[in-house]
């Protein structure tokens, strides 16, 4: 935990971060396939001298059908995203439980990366060694570069793809 001093510079201290990244690259991903393949069909159509009737039920059709397979698209990425991470982590915490010394060894030759020498990460390494959750957090984001995936992230990305597609 941190110190008194450095909780209170913390609390002074707010940052203001844009963390909606997932959300903007599932509206961009809709609106471009949103915009693109109507057009492409309704000028394939009009080439082929059909009638305006049928290009608008078909352009109607394919928004509808295209909205659909986007949704479900911008689901199953996401759950797979989910399903990988939680692979991960077990695999991870086993490790940890069947291998701690080479664990322990990976944690710090990561933080050697980092230009930290071996007096200053072992009280790290061990810090960690007594806290499993800890050190588990530690191996996914530094080892595998995985940030834990909202739970809700599967249906939140199914429904802003499938909007933006609509639009």
């Amino acid at each position: 935990m941190a110190g008194e001093q450095e909780k209170l510079l913390l609390d002074e201290h707010k940052e203001n971060h844009f963390t909606a990244g997932e959300i903007v690259r599932d509206m961009i991903i809709g609106v471009s396939d949103g915009l693109t393949v109507p057009f492409a069909l309704a000028a394939g159509l009009s080439g082929a001298n059909a009638s305006s009737s049928i290009i608008l039920t078909a352009g109607i059709a394919e928004v509808a059908a295209g909205a659909i397979s986007m949704g479900l698209g911008g689901y199953l990425a996401a759950k797979s995203e989910a399903d990988h991470y939680m692979r991960e982590l077990k695999r991870e915490e086993e490790e940890i439980i069947a291998v701690p010394d080479t664990e322990a060894a990976e944690v710090a030759e990561i933080l050697s990366r980092y230009g930290i020498e071996p007096h200053e990460y072992k009280p790290v390494v061990n810090a960690l060694r007594k806290n499993p959750q800890a050190w588990l957090d530690f191996m996914m984001k530094f080892e595998l570069g995985l940030e834990k995936p909202d739970p809700r992230r599967a249906l939140q990305s199914a429904f802003t793809t499938l909007l933006q597609q609509m639009q």
